[in-house]
Formats: C-alpha cells, sequence, structure tokens
C-alpha cells in the first residue's frame, strides 16, 4: 500500500506526529508546516543495474575501511558516491543538498520534499525528507540522522563546497572533526567488480549502438541536433530493453562538425554537416550513472590531404597508446610517452588535454572521477587488474591552418584479473573506416 510512512515531525516550534496516508492526509499538517519526513510512497524498486549482494558488499567493505580509520560517520554529497553506494539513486539537485549518511547501523539518503518517494523508492535502506520552507532544514535531517555520533565524521573535501561546510559544522551538536574520505573512496572505486564490469560493457555496447544510428542519418545538409538525437534515442532505448528496472536519464550525444570540432565537450548546434568537413561523434551510454563514450573523428564523402596528414598522426598515438595500457605500468609515464610521441610529429602544441581517464559514475551534470587514475603526467597510479581505462588522445589546428580542426579517438580497456587487457571498444577508427559516403 502507498502510503507517507509516520514519525515524529518538525514543526513550528512543535513536535507533530502525521500518519500521511491518503486518506488521513487532509487531517494532519501541510507539508509547510514539516521540517523533516518520511515519505515511503509506493514499494521499494528492484536494483536498476546492480544486485543486492553488489550493493551490500560496497556498504561493507566502506564500512571496514571507516572502522579502520576510525571514522564514526561517513556523509557523502557527490553523485559519485552517492550513487555507488545506494547502488544507483543519482540526485538532482536544482540547487537543493543532497547526501548519503553511512554509519556502522545505518544508510540513510536525505532527499529534498521536490523529489517526492522516489529517493526512498530507489534506496536499499533508508530514507529521510526535508522540506524547502525553512533554509535549515537539510541541516535539520542531517543532525536528525546522524544523533549521538560522535568522534570523527568522514566528508568529501573534493566535493563540499565552503558554505556546506560551514553550516555543517554549526549544527552539528558534538562538534564532529570533519575527515576527508572523497581521496579514500575514489581509491576504493578505481577497482572494479565483476558487475561493474558488466555494466561497463552494456553500456560500450550500447554506446556503439548510438554511434552506428548517427552515422546512418548524417548527410550533407543534417544538422548537427538531428543526428545527435538519432544517437540519443537509440541508445535510450536500448539501456531501457537491457536494464528494464533502470533509471533513464543522463545519455547524450555531441555530434559536432567544421570549426565545433575544437572543444570535446561543444554543445551540439543547428550548422548543417557539408561534405568534407571534419566531424567528431561523441556517443555517451549512460545506464543510471555508470556512463562510457564513444568518440571518432569522421569525415563526410572525403578528406583534405592535409587534413588526412593530422588526423592519421592522432590515430598513431591511438594506436601507440592502446599498446601501453599494461598492468604495472605508471599513468605518468604513459602519459609521457604519448607526449614525446606528440613532439616528434610536431604536434604536442596542439594537444588539448590528458590521453586518458577512469569510467564509472560520471556524467556532464557531475563530471569525472576526481583525480587519481587519470593519463596525466603528474599521475603516478600504476595500472592493476580490475582498472577501467580509457585512450583518448586529442588534438586541435586552430581555424585558418592546414588540417584545422579537432581529432580524438576514444577507446576503453579493462585490465583483468589474469593482467590480459581486453578492449572493449569495437567501433572501427581511422580513416579507412570513417570518411563516410552518403
Amino acid at each position: 500500500m502507498s502510503m507517507w510512512c509516520g514519525r515524529l515531525l518538525r514543526a513550528a516550534g512543535r513536535g507533530v506526529q502525521a500518519s500521511w496516508s491518503r486518506a488521513a492526509s487532509n487531517d494532519v499538517a501541510t507539508f509547510r508546516d514539516i521540517n523533516t519526513m518520511k515519505f515511503c510512497n509506493g514499494q521499494k524498486m528492484p536494483t536498476g543495474l546492480f544486485t543486492a549482494g553488489e550493493v551490500e558488499g560496497r556498504i561493507t567493505k566502506l564500512r571496514e575501511t571507516m572502522e579502520h580509520e576510525g571514522i564514526a560517520a561517513c556523509l557523502f554529497t557527490s553523485f559519485h558516491n552517492i550513487n555507488y553506494y545506494s547502488g544507483g539513486f543519482v540526485y538532482c539537485a536544482f540547487n537543493r543538498p543532497y547526501c548519503l549518511i553511512v554509519t556502522p547501523e545505518k544508510h540513510v539518503i536525505v532527499s529534498s520534499l521536490v523529489d517526492g518517494g522516489q529517493p526512498w523508492r530507489r534506496s536499499p535502506h533508508d530514507n529521510i525528507v526535508y522540506t524547502d520552507w525553512k533554509c535549515d532544514n537539510y541541516f535539520l535531517a542531517v543532525v536528525e540522522e546522524l544523533g549521538e555520533v560522535r568522534g570523527s565524521l568522514g566528508v568529501e573535501y573534493n566535493h563540499m563546497n565552503l558554505d556546506i561546510n560551514r553550516s555543517l559544522r554549526q549544527h552539528l551538536p558534538h562538534r564532529n572533526t570533519l575527515v576527508d574520505i572523497g581521496q579514500p573512496t575514489t581509491r576504493m572505486r578505481m577497482i572494479k567488480s565483476k558487475e561493474e564490469i558488466a555494466v561497463i560493457k552494456n553500456s560500450m555496447a550500447t554506446a556503439e549502438v548510438g554511434g552506428w544510428a548517427c552515422t546512418e542519418v548524417l548527410g550533407e545538409g543534417v544538422p548537427e541536433y538531428e543526428v545527435a538525437l538519432a544517437g540519443t534515442q537509440a541508445m535510450v532505448r536500448n539501456i531501457a530493453k537491457i536494464y528494464p528496472n533502470s533509471d533513464l536519464m543522463d545519455s547524450w550525444v555531441w555530434f559536432q562538425s567544421g570549426i565545433n570540432t575544437d572543444g570535446s565537450h561543444n554543445p551540439v548546434t543547428s550548422r548543417k554537416i557539408q561534405k568534407g568537413d571534419n566531424l567528431s561523434l561523441n556517443c555517451f551510454s549512460t545506464p543510471q550513472g555508470y556512463n562510457v563514450s564513444l568518440e571518432r573523428t569522421c569525415f563526410l564523402d572525403h578528406c583534405s590531404d592535409a587534413h588526412l596528414k593530422v588526423w592519421e598522426a592522432n590515430v598513431s598515438v591511438h594506436k601507440k597508446g592502446l599498446q601501453l595500457i599494461q598492468p604495472g605500468a605508471k599513468c605518468s609515464e604513459i602519459a609521457h610517452e604519448l607526449s614525446d610521441m606528440y613532439a616528434q610529429l610536431g604536434l604536442l602544441k596542439y594537444q588539448m588535454t590528458g590521453c586518458g581517464h577512469s569510467l564509472d559514475v560520471l556524467c556532464h551534470r557531475y563530471g569525472l572521477e576526481a583525480a587519481g587514475l587519470a593519463l596525466h603526467e603528474d599521475s603516478d597510479t600504476v595500472l592493476e587488474p580490475g582498472m577501467v581505462v580509457s585512450m583518448k588522445p586529442m588534438i586541435t589546428i586552430p581555424e585558418g591552418q592546414p588540417g584545422a580542426g579537432g581529432y580524438r579517438e576514444h577507446s576503453i580497456l579493462i585490465i583483468n584479473d589474469d593482467n590480459t587487457v581486453e578492449n572493449i571498444t569495437s567501433f572501427p577508427f581511422g580513416p579507412e573506416h570513417n570518411i563516410i559516403k552518403k
């Protein structure tokens, strides 16, 4: 039966006991009178991507880490950790704070009433809701759930802003010491479980479904947004088929043409594709927050000699990078070797970013993981089994120069338990495949 769960609720200067069943809702306080509440509307939903055992295993490992580090409770605020430790709840902030509280006994999502009962349905455990009618209601909910917790409170310094940090300190009744749990949990998430790897593989296959849908519709005079729409629709439909119990959100395509290819994250426009255009195909499949991307350089109909020279050079760097991703390799050493290769090709000054990064909880709304598993020259992480990393060399030649435009190829590799490396991206790359004739 759908109902709002009864609990002692904080109202203006008094406690209000509310049993928010549909039949009785007119006989109790309004939402405006309530600061915190439970909103158990409907039934708990089946896990979208992962088994209950997978999610509980993550929580158990977290609690073991907390005990080892002497952390009494964790207060996660990032999309990444809330998703990871809830098994699939991706909040929509709209300038409202959210968190997940984990103690040795509790696992509670704190969410805004604007989301109704959906956070409770998506949580494997508990959920407390705060209303918007008073500005500090979020912190009332946090303090209520932390209860008599004393000692260190783990927070994510790589996500928590100064206002939230300051207000949290003011509201904590026991003046708990705040310690960083952001970097330790990022390192924990670098090693993927078998279920995570299965999801990443399915997501990669879905991105390729989107890629092929894009190539089907692109042609001379077709605007970028029409190509992007075709790819996005194909990916969403495929995710719905593979994961019928998942939330369908945040999969997208950036399809760029001509000068719009100069930036990796340039938005889709109404520019119409022309023959000879440099094209950048970027399909981001994101089943319930677990993102992978397919990125390929393409040309429509033909490719000039100047463009072909640059494209082939970048493809050679991509191929070299695929060879360098091996267990025991250091991220910084891979980055340095590829930078040296760009220098030898005379293209180092056109390199736009590092050559790869980790994959899991990711979106254009909430970004990549924190620093760690990234192919940058200042990252000393050593690749090991269970890691998933991309190879993504990118260069941009400025407008007005021969071969002007952006070039990038993106493949995803898994380091398996037996130390083999598996490239899970099968969509072809390079001039022999992606000069598209229409």
